[in-house]
């Protein structure tokens, strides 16, 4: 990377614009960049940075760039850099322009413009510069890979900070590990160990959810086992747990297993027992059931004997009802044919009241003539009564056409006083339609307007708010400024106050026979001597942190002005310059006519269905119209047809209604008559059958009496029994004849005979001895029982807790495992001796190369006597790997890099810096860095030593580099001759360039 032209507009102390050109410059490969303190020196650099970058180093952007514009510029002036350099062969502008705060084009206040950056390549064979891209974040990521560095590298390779350097010699491992990790992005490293402790911890965790659940099924095992197993007294994750536990597991199980061969051994003593027990019980309930037997038996036998009278008329009584049995059909059939003849004679009696007295006496025949003649006469009536429900419906009809003619005149009437007015209303109607359409039309062309107007009117609102809080913001970053500015310059006050007497503030410290820290000398004739208001380290320490909190509370308000400045960019450009006060009235007028559009709109429906059932209800009333019409005509033809078929009907009639009223009445007539003789003749004709089966019913009875062996009938119906009184004898008979079989089949018995002479059985007493001995199985069975449950229940737990061991191994194997190397990368295992870091030891192989590359220089600079070595011994009881000690020829001792003076401090970092340059670009791809600028620090070296760094820095330049040195330091000035000088004024700085 070679930096070839550097503009800068209104940047930092730059008030105007500013121009360097660093192919002048380069010219001699070492130049100067110098100026009083607080001209501008650092700005330079930074402006090299935020071209790149869009950043500046270290804390001194705040506000998102706002505080990167010069206080000292023109209003209308915007701030700008661009930077023109060669990078990876391809020569490229960078020009950017942070947020700018500006006065508005138009009315009061301030706008704020976003950033903007370009990025220029020039074409070399067309000798033009194209355009690549305007994109902020294209433009950051093409930059960073060209370069192959981040802005912190960058900031460390390229705008080498001695100060920073100087520090790292004398820091801690911790303190250059937050350097070195930073610069060499050995992130991935720690993220291992973290990983790997990550790893380690669920691991563990994983074992001892293993051996507490192993733990578990230990406690479970002991509650079956009791006294016969003790647990082991370790915790989850000891090792040696699962071994215990297993063995603990044996010798329960083997106890269990004892413990049930001694229950089952018991158990069957108990079985035997128990059935002999049985067995005496069964015999003596049989003893006792047999003599009860015999002696209920001869009990009936008696009882027998004492009702033997009665079962003999039982029997009697029996057989005579079953000669009665034998009439029983006869008699039945004479009380059914006595019970028909009485109903039919009474029928009769009923069918004769309503006959004429001509017909009183007349017999089933004559009935059914004088029937036979009314049905004939009744059925001459039917043409009749046929032409007169003809008549009726003729009646009926033309009461309807007349009905039918009022209804249909109304309708006529009706439908052509609405048609008159169909014209005035259907041109109501479709104004109203469109109406409605154009109010429709309106009300959308406002709600396209109404979204913007009310963004735009909360926008204005939000600005005006964001004017006010951008003037408060002003004032306070303005007082915030002054209080920064005022306060480093008493700070500067006191540090020169200081460093004019610091003389005497080295005096102090000096010692007889001691060597002075400046000079060197051991004898010490006249000390300084403090004066009357000395600047001590404190006062001045106290004086640089109030001005490093003033500068942090100008940088937040400066932020804050930013953001407001921003936020007011973003309203503004939204709601316009327009008053709200005006646009809230613009608003709610639009809002008005869009609610009024709305809702004249909303009648649109409305009106559409009211237009449709208007046309629908005039097609309704001309065709009611033209169908009146149709039916008028259709009724005077069916009018007239009915009055002539009127007039032939009222003539039949009157020749078939006789003396009757009516058709239907003489109809009527008949039909009574037919029906009173018809139902005469018939119960005349049932009374004569009756009669005639009664009197062969009472034949048939007397014969079957006398064949029965009974005098009478009468005789016969008294020896019969009803079925209830018939079962309820038999019952009586059939039970004693199986009362005494079973009483003779008893006795009979031998078994109960010989049970019968024993002597009587105790079954009590041996049911007493058997529920004994079956007590005593039952604890038998139980204890078995209980015994075999523990044995399998210890079984089951133990090949549970077998498995779990054996699932539990491969995750013990992987904790130890990763242990193992969590532990060795995190410096905590025994085998990492060093207890060096994985990240450590990355970082100190890199430190190793830095030191080699920095001893080479640092060789030349001292004249051959120091040289950088890494160191990775111990420190106290801290780790190590991150040591860093300087041999010195002269003793031959290695001694840390913090015993170094100040002058021998300069140039050992600035050796440092530049091969910690070297091995970066190296990681960094390779790429080139042809332009390096060194900052501060060369005061500190005698002339022989500042010619040695100068020479080794003008060695540079055998790599066509060139080397900017940033310094105040007077006689460099006579020493190098290619400068770059920065100039302050009251009206800001600015940069003065000269060559060899």
């Amino acid at each position: 990377m070679r930096l070839h032209r550097l503009d800068i507009t209104a940047f930092g102390p730059f008030g105007g614009s500013q121009s360097v050109d660093f192919d002048a410059l380069s010219t001699a490969g070492l130049f100067l960049l110098h100026g009083p303190t607080g001209a501008g020196k650092t700005s330079v650099l930074d402006a090299v940075c935020y071209a790149l970058y869009g950043t500046v180093p270290g804390g001194r952007q705040t506000g998102q760039g706002m505080n990167l514009r010069s206080d000292h510029a023109e209003p209308g002036t915007r701030t700008e850099i661009r930077l023109e350099l060669t990078v990876a062969g391809r020569r490229l502008e960078v020009t950017r322009q942070p947020p700018w705060e500006r006065r508005k084009l138009r009315g009061t206040g301030t706008t704020v413009d976003k950033a903007q950056t370009w990025l220029r390549e020039y074409d070399a064979p067309a000798g033009t510069w194209k355009d690549r891209s305007r994109s902020h974040q294209e433009i950051g990521e093409e930059i960073t890979q060209l370069l192959g560095m981040s802005r912190e590298q960058f900031c460390q390779v390229v705008l080498l900070p001695q100060g920073d350097f100087a520090r790292f010699l004398r820091a801690d491992a911790e303190a250059r590990g937050r350097l070195l990790g930073r610069l060499f992005d050995t992130q991935r490293f720690a993220d291992v160990e973290k990983r790997l402790a990550e790893r380690r911890r669920a691991s563990e965790a994983r074992v001892r959810d293993g051996d507490a659940a192993l733990l578990a099924d230990a406690h479970r095992m002991q509650q079956e086992a009791g006294d016969a197993m003790e647990l082991p007294e370790l915790s989850p994750g000891e090792p040696g747990l699962a071994e215990a536990v297993l063995d603990a597991a044996a010798v329960a199980r083997s106890t269990a297993r004892e413990r049930l061969t001694v229950a089952q051994c018991r158990l069957s003593t108990a079985e035997s027992a128990h059935e002999a027990a049985r067995h005496a019980l069964d015999e003596a309930r049989e003893l006792a059931r047999l003599q009860s037997r015999f002696a209920e038996a001869r009990q009936r036998a008696e009882r027998l004997q004492e009702g033997a009278g009665a079962h003999r008329e039982a029997q009697e009584r029996m057989a005579r009802a079953r000669k009665a049995e034998m009439v029983a059909p006869a008699l039945d059939l004479r009380n059914a044919a006595e019970h028909e003849h009485r109903e039919a004679a009474r029928a009769e009696a009923r069918a004769r009241v309503d006959l004429s007295g001509s017909h009183a006496g007349d017999g089933p025949a004559g009935l059914a003539a004088a029937a036979r003649r009314a049905t004939e006469e009744l059925g001459g009536l039917e043409s009749a009564r046929r032409a007169e429900r003809r008549l009726t419906e003729a009646t009926e009809e033309r009461a309807g056409l007349n009905q039918q003619e009022r209804v249909d005149e109304d309708v006529l009437r009706e439908a052509d006083a609405w048609l008159a007015d169909w014209d005035t209303t259907r041109a109501a109607l479709r104004s109203r339609v469109e109406s409605a359409q154009e109010a429709a039309t309106r009300a959308e062309q406002l709600a396209v307007r109404r979204e913007p107007a009310q963004r735009r009117l909360a926008a204005a609102r939000g600005r005006d708010e964001l004017a006010a809080d951008l003037e408060r913001a002003r004032h306070r970053a303005l007082a915030s400024r002054q209080q920064a500015v005022d306060a480093r310059a008493h700070w500067l006050d006191l540090k020169e106050q200081r460093l004019n007497g610091i003389a005497a503030e080295l005096a102090a410290q000096l010692s007889d026979g001691e060597p002075c820290a400046v000079c060197g000398a051991t004898e010490h004739p006249a000390p300084a001597r403090k004066v009357a208001g000395h600047v001590d380290r404190e006062t001045e320490e106290r004086a640089l942190a109030d001005c490093r909190r003033a500068e942090e509370q100008h940088a937040e308000d400066e932020r804050s002005l930013g953001v407001v400045r921003e936020a007011l960019a973003a309203a503004t450009a939204e709601a316009g310059d327009t008053p709200t006060e005006r646009l809230a009235a613009e608003a709610a007028d639009l809002e008005r006519e869009y609610t009024s559009a709305r809702r004249d709109a909303s009648a649109l429906h409305a009106a559409h269905e009211e237009l449709r059932r208007a046309e629908q209800e005039r097609e309704r009333r001309l065709d009611e119209r033209q169908r009146a019409a149709v039916r008028t005509a259709a009724r005077l033809t069916r009018r007239e047809t009915l009055e002539r078929e009127q007039a032939a009907l009222e003539q039949e009639l009157t020749q078939a209604r006789g003396a009757a009223a009516s058709v239907a009445a003489r109809a009527a007539e008949l039909e009574r008559q037919t029906a009173r003789l018809t139902e005469a003749a018939d119960a005349a004709r049932a009374a004569e059958d009756a009669a005639q089966r009664l009197k062969d019913a009472d034949a048939r009875l007397a014969d079957a009496a006398y064949r029965a062996g009974f005098d009478t009938p009468r005789a016969a119906a008294a020896a019969l029994l009803d079925d209830a009184a018939h079962r309820e004898l038999q019952h009586r008979l059939d039970a004693w004849q199986t009362e005494e079989a079973a009483v003779r089949a008893v006795l009979a018995e031998a078994g109960t005979a010989a049970a019968a002479q024993r002597p009587p059985a105790d079954p009590d007493a041996a049911e007493r001895t058997a529920a004994e001995a079956a007590r005593r199985l039952r604890e038998a069975a139980s204890a078995r029982d209980a015994a075999d449950r523990r044995s399998t229940e210890l079984d089951r737990l133990s090949a549970r807790a077998a498995e779990g061991v054996r699932r539990l191994a491969p995750l013990r194997e992987e904790y130890d495992r990763v242990a193992r190397l969590a532990a060795l990368t995190a410096g905590t295992s025994a085998d990492n001796e060093r207890r060096m870091r994985l990240e450590s030891y990355v970082l100190a192989a890199r430190l190793e190369q830095v030191a080699a590359a920095a001893t080479v220089r640092l060789h030349r600079m001292s004249s051959g006597r120091y040289t950088l070595v890494h160191s990775d011994d111990r420190t106290g009881r801290g780790r190590s790997g991150l040591g860093l000690h300087v041999v010195d020829a002269w003793t031959g001792r290695e001694r840390d890099t913090a015993t170094l003076s100040g002058g021998e401090t300069f140039f050992a970092s600035l050796a440092l810096a530049l091969g910690l340059a070297d091995v970066v670009t190296d990681e960094a791809g390779g790429v080139r860095l042809d332009t390096l600028f060194i900052d501060e620090g060369f005061g500190s070296l005698d002339d022989q030593t500042l010619d040695e760094v100068l020479d080794v820095l003008d060695a540079l330049r055998e790599r066509d580099r060139s080397v900017g040195i940033v310094s105040h330091v007077a006689d460099l000035r006579r020493r190098v001759h290619a400068q770059l000088e920065v100039v302050k004024g009251r009206s800001g700085s600015a940069l003065r360039q000269r060559g060899d």
